[in-house]
């Protein structure tokens, strides 16, 4: 992955453009469902799909009876985004109010990952994406369901990340004005787990949800 995009040049704040690939990893790590965008017949599709990051590329994966996930893995050119929201900022006037947010866009093409030791292994780090060491506390895909599952490989080609933080940027002329202004974060949290209907009494809750709570939030 270039440090900056050469054929799909994002037009961006160049305050708030970021092109390295710390930041861009940062981003993605951070989350788990990006929107891939890519058109299929004149017709433009933008999917929201977890995701796992591995290395410079992203790992996709939907149903083999999918038309358009089937599509995207034959290689035609696609975007994916993903967007963390970290605040209300809140300013003096109606112009100046904005959010900080974290997001990155990634362009490249997708290939299906054919190799059955390859879809789940991929599989199995969709599931430690979601719950870092959840994969080893569940049963691994199996033949069947590995041949129902389509497992593409989005090579990161061009990517742009952009990131707002910090607080008011006021015009110095509203600043005397009586209204508050300031910055609400906001933090997304897991709640307390809910045991299936069936689960068996003497089973707990696993190490992986437990040290997901004693964090107190999906990312930082």
């Amino acid at each position: 992955m270039p440090s900056r995009p050469a054929r799909h040049q994002v037009q961006r704040s160049k305050a708030r453009a970021c092109y390295e690939r710390t930041t861009i990893h940062a981003i993605f790590d951070a989350g788990m469902l990006a929107h891939v965008a890519f058109c299929s017949d004149g017709q433009p599709f933008a999917i929201p799909m977890l995701y796992a990051r591995d290395g410079d590329a992203l790992l996709l994966h939907g149903s083999i009876a999918s038309r358009l996930i089937g599509e995207l893995g034959h290689g035609i050119a696609a975007c994916v985004s993903v967007t963390h929201l970290d605040g209300l900022v809140l300013a003096r006037s109606h112009f100046d109010h904005s959010v900080n947010y974290r997001s990155v866009v990634a362009f490249g093409h997708a290939r299906i990952v054919d190799d059955a030791d390859a879809k789940a292994a991929a599989l199995a780090r969709f599931v430690d994406t979601l719950i870092p060491g959840r994969a080893s506390e569940a049963r691994a895909a199996d033949r069947s369901e590995l041949a129902a599952t389509h497992v593409l490989r989005f090579e990161i080609e061009d990517a742009s990340a952009k990131v707002r933080s910090g607080g008011v940027k006021d015009n110095p002329a509203d600043r005397a004005l009586p209204y508050w202004a300031g910055v609400v974060p906001l933090h997304t949290r897991y709640g307390l787990p809910l045991p299936d209907a069936d689960l068996a009494a003497t089973i707990g809750l696993p190490p992986s949800v437990a040290r997901l709570l004693e964090a107190g939030s999906v990312a930082s």
